[in-house]
């Protein structure tokens, strides 16, 4: 990392007092700022590795999505948003996709912060424009800081409260954020540098409000701006050719389409059909029955459309089915392990998915932070204090990491069943005269699974069916996107089971409040299974704490 210190030598006594206590301070001047370690890229890099700079621009390039969409606005819990409509908005640092923990100057040209990260300056390029033409300044910067604090998502700004004591414009062009003493600093310069700015000016003329649903998008200062809108079934983004940053070497290489269209489709199997017709040029595609029986067409043949697979080592999406543990019933872990037994994922990978997937066993697979095993004594020792006060069972120390179980060649596969009846009387959900499961107080035990994809049907179908041999009222519900929407967020929550993602990143911070934290879990639009365990809790701290990548580790 490119350093420069400053060092202050004072006089006399009486001028000590003038000068403030940060200015004291061993200052870092940087192009970026790591996590741990340093910065790949030095300062006079002149463009990101893994770009072609001499990237021809122009030509469109084309999506789908699925439902729709009913506002431009990608911050509010209200309504939902375009495809792609954060892409208007620039943040003062960026990350690169060949590093982990590492961001960089976007907005600006350098950042300084002393050593134990208690506060960070940013000193903005003075050429940064908003895609209106007018110059984006710190005060534009400190409105966005400020918006997003009063009107962000909730369990955004419940941390964000937590973290910094003020912010002041130094000059039009300097911004310093100060951060509250007694919370870990480690993540905090590159967090501030992280946060989206909008134009002060256009938000104020245009009376918008952030935790609105709205059509008229905020101004920005990025690559694209939005271009034709047809509510609810296509977007098409436009690459801005007065962009201000398109001569930096972050920027050289990329925002290469002219265009970006994104057509939606309420259901999966039209989207493929819409594909085939030519509707839209690019599918990441995510069935395994399309991708093993549906490309046998006459494009495919000829050429016209590329089929191949891309070797991808990145973290694992973390797709599961998430309880919702608000609800009495699913807070006993008994219970959630019994249900969890009834899917029967060899069966569904050999018969729906053609042994096409492997399961996900770790919110961190396919990383090194995957657990595998008992405990390291390392590991133990962070635990050992949540087992003495009794916040965790004592086999945690011992126990090896939680694995799904393995099923049979049958749908239902007997064993399971025997293991998940036996749990499900345990926890007090005794099979009555019906065959249906009852607690003491004669309620039965129901789970509705709530799906708004046609395609997905299949799946939960044979995992509804197996709950039902174990005595559950089990059912499948389809909604729309609309319903789905407004029963899995704050503050409804309005579900039993769902299929969504339990969330991670490679170098976890103050995000894991929002993903799993108990502070948030009944306002959270991530934390949505609404975990709430003071365990969590305190390793999240410990998480946060960390001072290099293998405490982190």
């Amino acid at each position: 990392m490119a350093m420069a210190y400053v060092k202050v030598a004072v006089l006399g006594a009486a001028f000590v007092a003038a000068i403030p206590a940060w200015a004291q301070q061993t200052v870092i001047t940087s192009h970026g700022i790591s996590t741990f370690g340093e910065l790949e890229l030095a300062a006079d890099f002149t463009h990101l590795p893994y770009v072609n700079p001499d990237a021809p621009k122009g030509g469109e390039i084309s999506i789908w999505a699925f439902g729709g969409f009913d506002s431009m606005n990608p911050y509010s819990v209200k309504g939902r948003a375009a495809g792609l409509s954060s892409a208007p908005y620039e943040s003062i640092l960026v990350g690169t996709a060949n590093e982990i923990g590492a961001v960089y100057c976007l907005l600006c040209s350098t950042l300084e912060y002393p050593e134990d990260r208690s506060w960070v300056i940013f000193n903005l390029r003075p050429e940064v424009t908003f895609s209106d033409g007018t110059p984006m300044t710190a005060e534009d910067v400190l409105f966005s800081y400020q918006t997003f604090l009063e009107k962000g998502l909730t369990d955004f700004r419940t941390v964000l409260a937590t973290q910094v004591e003020s912010v002041e414009v130094l000059d039009p062009n300097r911004i310093k954020f100060s951060f509250k003493p007694g919370v870990p600093h480690r993540d905090l310069p590159a967090d501030m540098g992280g946060l989206p700015v909008i134009s002060k000016a256009h938000y104020e003329a245009s009376d918008l409000d952030l935790e609105e649903s709205t059509m008229t998008p905020m101004v920005g200062s990025g690559k694209y701006v939005p271009g034709r809108i047809d509510v609810g079934k296509s977007v098409t983004w436009v690459r801005n050719e007065e962009y201000w940053g398109k001569d930096l070497p972050m920027s050289k290489g990329r925002g290469n389409f002219d265009t970006i269209r994104i057509e939606y489709y309420s259901d999966y199997d039209a989207a493929f059909e819409g594909f085939k017709a030519g509707n839209y040029t690019f599918r990441n595609e995510a069935s395994s029955i399309k991708w093993a029986t549906g490309f046998d067409f006459p494009e495919v043949a000829a050429g016209h459309i590329v089929k191949t697979e891309l070797p991808d080592g990145s973290k694992a999406s973390g797709q599961a089915f998430l309880f919702n543990m608000r609800r009495e019933k699913f807070q006993d872990p008994r219970v959630r392990e019994a249900i969890g037994l009834m899917f029967n994922f060899e069966w569904s990978n050999a018969t729906l998915f053609y042994d096409l997937y492997a399961r996900i066993n770790s919110v961190w697979e396919n990383t090194w932070l995957e657990a595998e095993g008992a405990p390291s004594v390392e590991e133990a020792a962070i635990l050992q204090p949540l087992v003495d006060e009794g916040l965790l069972p004592a086999t945690i120390l011992t126990d090896e990491a939680v694995m799904a179980a393995t099923s049979g060649e049958r749908q239902l596969d007997r064993a399971n069943l025997r293991r998940a009846s036996a749990l499900l009387d345990e926890a007090g959900w005794a099979v009555g005269s019906d065959g249906m499961r009852r607690n003491a107080a004669g309620q039965v035990l129901s789970v509705e699974m709530l799906n708004d994809s046609p395609s997905f049907d299949r799946v939960m179908n044979p995992f509804v069916e197996n709950l039902k041999a174990l005595g559950v009222d089990a059912r499948l519900t389809r909604v729309d996107n609309a319903q789905m929407e407004a029963r899995t967020r704050p503050p409804s929550y309005d579900f039993d089971l769902i299929t969504g993602n339990a969330r991670s990143s490679y170098i976890s911070g103050s995000e894991l409040k929002q993903f799993y934290g108990s502070e948030t879990a009944d306002v959270s639009a991530f934390n949505v299974m609404g975990l709430k365990s003071p365990a969590v809790d305190k390793l999240v701290d410990v998480v946060m704490a960390s001072q290099s990548l293998d405490d982190l580790t």
